[in-house]
C-alpha cells in the first residue's frame, strides 16, 4: 500500500504539479525576471538564473522548463498576472471616466515601484521573441484587446460628455507610448521617482481628454 503524500506534496489537480514543484517553478521564474531586467535577454542564461535563484545547477531549471523559450513564455504570463492583480483593484475603485483613466495611468507606472524588475523583463522578452512566435502573437493580441477596451471606454466617456471629442486611437496609442517611455527611463535611472511620473502623466492626459466648459 502506498502512503499518502504529505500536505506539502499535494498538488494542484489542474496543473498536475505538487506544491513543491509549483513553488520551485515560481522561484525560477522570479529569478529569470531579475536576470532579464538586469542583463537583458541576450545575456540571460540558465547559469545566471540558477545563480540568482540559489540553485546548485541548471538541471533544476531544465527539469521544470523545456528550454529558454518555455521559461520566457512563463515570465510573460507571470508579469501579466502581477500587473492585473496590482492595477485592476485601483482602476475598479476609481469614480468616473476621468478617475479611472487617472487610476490606469498611475497604477501602470506605480507598478514599476512595487515590482521594479517586472516591466523591464517583459520588455526584454517581448522585443526579442520572433515575430511569428505564438506567444509574441498572443501577447500582441492581448495588448490589442486592452487597447480596444480603452478605446471603447473613451468613446463612452465622449458620449457621456465627460471627455472632449478626439481620435481615440491616437489618444490610446499616445498613452501606451508614454507609459513605455517611463519604463525605459526607469531602467536607465533606478532613482527615478516613478510615482511622480505617473501623476504627471495622469495630469497630462486628464487635460488632454477632459471636456472643459
Amino acid at each position: 500500500m502506498q502512503a499518502k503524500s504529505s500536505a506539502g506534496e499535494q498538488g494542484d489537480s489542474g496543473s498536475g504539479r505538487t506544491f513543491t514543484e509549483s513553488a520551485r517553478r515560481a522561484q525560477i521564474v522570479q529569478a529569470a525576471i531579475v536576470v532579464l531586467a538586469d542583463v537583458g535577454f541576450a545575456k540571460t542564461s540558465f547559469a545566471k538564473i540558477a545563480k540568482q535563484a540559489g540553485l546548485s545547477s541548471t538541471g533544476m531549471i531544465s527539469y521544470h522548463f523545456s528550454g529558454k523559450d518555455d521559461l520566457m513564455h512563463e515570465v510573460v504570463a507571470e508579469v501579466m498576472r502581477v500587473s492585473e492583480a496590482f492595477m485592476l483593484p485601483r482602476i475598479g475603485a476609481a469614480e468616473g471616466y476621468s478617475g479611472r483613466l487617472r487610476a490606469y495611468l498611475e497604477s501602470n507606472v506605480e507598478l514599476l515601484a512595487a515590482h521594479p524588475k517586472h516591466l523591464p523583463a517583459l520588455t526584454e522578452v517581448v522585443t526579442n521573441l520572433k515575430g511569428d512566435d505564438p506567444h509574441r502573437v498572443g501577447f500582441s493580441d492581448a495588448l490589442k484587446s486592452i487597447m480596444d477596451v480603452q478605446e471603447q471606454r473613451m468613446r463612452e466617456a465622449q458620449a457621456a460628455g465627460e471627455f472632449r471629442e478626439f481620435d481615440v486611437r491616437v489618444m490610446v496609442t499616445a498613452m501606451r507610448g508614454a507609459v513605455d517611455g517611463v519604463v525605459l527611463r526607469a531602467a536607465a535611472d533606478p532613482g527615478l521617482d516613478v510615482a511622480a511620473c505617473g501623476r504627471e502623466l495622469a495630469d497630462i492626459f486628464d487635460r488632454a481628454t477632459r471636456r472643459t466648459p
